[in-house]
């Protein structure tokens, strides 16, 4: 029997240092049926030259141009509302990582014998550092609430990002668009929503890699603690679906408490306005605001903790001036 045809997708603007190794990694892929669309957001920079050489050699490569210039996850949604009506799965490789040789195989794999599995994952290298442990060794599916259970309670983080997922295509097909342009982490709470109703899969393996310089798309907001604000919104937005109202009520006050005394130390110095956008933004998706008087709040009773404790004192100080 024919495998099942997998639409791999790279959007993609300004990348022309990153984007050669991100396609190599498509082309050494081991499982042979898919296609490859390699999305150009209105690029200036020469990604779109490198792009269109690439396809001019292997007919399994195409390239699109945005008309004009999107936002990231408009530009992702432009990039699989492309892919082929044939596609049975679906992946995203953004366009500053990279997946190893047998990532999509030993993915489809997985959703091919577990035809309940919406989501497939694995071990991912960000920078130097392995993430997404945490189940099961030798058990490959896992039922959705479950998933979404450990990562709320247990701090678990198993969906990683973009490039870390393969999704099934009719799941993306159902939503249109797939990604909520105005979620501050879209494809978080994507992997939330499908696991309501879909099992889990994963693959013992690393096999996708994350860049984290400072001009990837994660390095840019690695300063303002994005993992704690997503932990913020995604207990509020689906901890109710999940968790019971005790565990929710008791997981809501310890996270909640542990982001305002974040942003409390961060009012002691000053930040840029980029910092206080984003988590304003962030905020805002779950009915919240910035409240100044929180902020004084919290901030007055890091001082008073930092002088009760005065051998953890240096400590906080030379992290409140970190650069």
């Amino acid at each position: 029997m024919t495998p099942p045809l997998v639409s791999i997708l790279t959007p993609f603007h300004n990348t022309a240092d990153y984007l050669p190794a991100c396609i190599e990694s498509v082309l050494a892929q081991t499982y042979s049926q898919w296609e490859y669309v390699l999305v150009d957001n209105s690029s200036t920079d020469e990604s779109g030259d490198i792009a269109r050489a690439y396809a001019a050699r292997d007919p399994r490569l195409r390239v699109l141009r945005t008309p004009s210039h999107l936002s990231q996850m408009a530009n992702y949604n432009f990039a699989l509302r492309a892919m082929s009506e044939r596609a049975v799965y679906s992946k995203i490789v953004q366009a500053d990582d990279w997946i190893s040789p047998p990532c999509v195989e030993l993915m489809v794999g997985v959703a091919e014998r577990h035809p309940r599995v919406g989501i497939v994952s694995s071990y991912h290298l960000m920078g130097r550092e392995v993430l997404g442990d945490g189940l099961l060794g030798g058990q490959e599916v896992f039922p959705g609430r479950d998933v979404s259970r450990a990562q709320l309670l247990e701090g678990r983080f198993f969906l990683g990002s973009n490039t870390s997922v393969l999704y099934r295509a009719s799941i993306v097909r159902a939503r249109d668009p797939f990604y909520d342009v105005e979620a501050l982490h879209a494809d978080t709470e994507v992997g939330y929503q499908i696991l309501q109703s879909w099992d889990f899969g994963f693959v013992h393996q690393v096999l996708t890699f994350l860049r984290v310089e400072d001009d990837s798309i994660s390095g840019r907001v690695r300063d303002f603690n994005p993992n704690l604000l997503d932990k913020l919104i995604v207990l509020r937005k689906y901890g109710p679906a999940v968790l019971s109202p005790t565990e929710f009520a008791t997981t809501w006050a310890e996270v909640s408490g542990r982001y305002w005394r974040y942003l409390g130390k961060r009012a002691l110095r000053r930040r840029p306005a980029a910092f206080w956008d984003y988590h304003s933004r962030g905020l805002a998706t779950i009915g919240e605001r910035l409240s100044t008087t929180r902020l004084v709040r919290y901030g007055a009773a890091a001082v008073i903790d930092m002088l009760l404790h005065p051998k953890e004192t240096l400590a906080d100080l030379r992290r409140l001036t970190a650069p």
